[in-house]
């Protein structure tokens, strides 16, 4: 077995990933603190072909150097905007036909491993703050939340890995 070079992985050209079929995902960040957390959630996002990543409230935007640390040029490829309300790019992507899920710790929450993911479906996913989590006002204007199950005794997560473990999940029931 030997560690694969770069030029053997086949990677996509900014222009290749902009013409790419995009998984039917979205990326809602709500009022997240960290650059690192927002670069490596950009980064996870170019993995895995995601349609675009909303920054909302206090949530730093590109061009940063910090956010660049981590994003590694993922910022140049995928696309983004920024929303001062999270309610509002809720909206507007259920305006757009996606179903919008809070990835958060609350009653009646579907646990990740039984949440359905349907191929005809587009999806956005709502994650929190690092503190507080999702606030609650975009709880109420999601359609439902989804839990990662934790048996720990720390039951939470940073969020860029939160956010790694469900676009996986997803990624891997909408393509396998």
């Amino acid at each position: 077995m030997r560690k694969l070079e770069n030029k053997e992985l086949e990677r996509k050209s900014v222009a290749e990933f902009k013409e790419a079929e995009k998984t039917p995902i979205v990326i809602i960040l709500d009022d997240i603190r960290s650059l690192h957390n927002i670069g490596s959630v950009f980064r996870t996002a170019d993995s895995f072909l995601i349609e675009k990543i909303f920054l909302c409230g206090i949530t730093a935007t590109p061009p940063n150097k910090e956010i660049h640390k981590t994003a590694l040029g993922a910022t140049e490829t995928v696309d983004w905007e920024y929303s001062k309300n999270v309610c509002d790019a809720i909206k507007k992507v259920k305006d757009d036909s996606y179903k919008v899920f809070a990835v958060e710790q609350v009653e009646n929450a579907t646990f990740l491993q039984n949440f359905d993911v349907l191929k005809e479906d587009k999806y956005a996913l709502v994650f929190g703050n690092e503190v507080y989590g999702v606030s609650e006002t975009a709880i109420e204007s999601c359609d439902g939340s989804i839990e990662i199950p934790q048996t720990g005794t720390k039951h939470s997560l940073n969020i860029s890995v939160s956010a790694g473990i469900v676009i996986w999940e997803f990624f891997r029931k909408l393509n396998y």
